[in-house]
């Protein structure tokens, strides 16, 4: 694999990077559209701010890297596994995400709009407030994870999975209909459910 080097591999317009190391390299604030990466290696990579429209990452890793506020749209993840990232207010729009797997990452206010998961596992994340408008999330599970006050108005959670999170707060609760949620996590969910159906908790 060989390693990537500014200014060579900046990203721009239908470039395709292949079996590359990118490598304590920035990229913050670029922008570039119809992207593909193969067989790339993310460490210490710095991607926030960016802009990828129609982007594609395939059989990538990524760690220990930040991409704050990146923007995709209608981009694709295809068997990529994230670690350790700070992905705090990621704009993940009208993608799809398929074989990946995000553990310990900070994705805090991340948006996934209208996105489409399969085979997506989120294993010891952050996801405080994030928004999963309209996305499809029946191939998602969700481990050890922070989901206060994240957003699932309209979104499909059937068959979705949720082990030891943090569900309080969350917003349009009724969406996780279909959903196979944990005994551990049904306290916390409680009291947002019964909030949702206008039900009175009598603590007495």
């Amino acid at each position: 694999m060989d390693t990537a080097v500014s200014p060579d591999h900046d990203l721009e317009d239908e470039a395709t990077f292949r079996r590359l190391a990118f490598l304590d390299l920035d990229l913050t604030g670029q922008a570039a559209d119809s992207a593909e990466f193969e067989q790339c290696r993310f460490t210490r990579t710095g991607l926030a701010r960016t802009v990828l429209d129609r982007a594609m990452l395939t059989d990538c890793l990524v760690e220990t890297s930040d991409w704050a506020n990146l923007k995709a749209t209608k981009s694709g993840l295809l068997r990529v596994e994230v670690s350790l990232a700070r992905l705090t207010g990621l704009q993940w729009v009208d993608g799809t995400l398929r074989d990946v797997t995000f553990r310990e990452c900070r994705m805090d206010l991340a948006t996934f709009r209208f996105t489409s998961f399969k085979d997506v596992a989120f294993v010891d994340c952050n996801l405080a407030r994030a928004d999963f408008t309209n996305a499809d999330l029946r191939g998602a599970s969700f481990t050890g994870c922070d989901l206060s006050g994240a957003q699932f108005a309209q979104a499909d959670c059937a068959g979705a999975r949720f082990t030891r999170c943090e569900l309080g707060g969350i917003g349009s609760v009724t969406s996780l209909r279909g959903a196979s949620v944990s005994a551990h996590d049904l306290a916390g969910l409680a009291y947002t459910l019964a909030a949702a159906l206008d039900i009175t908790i009598d603590q007495g």
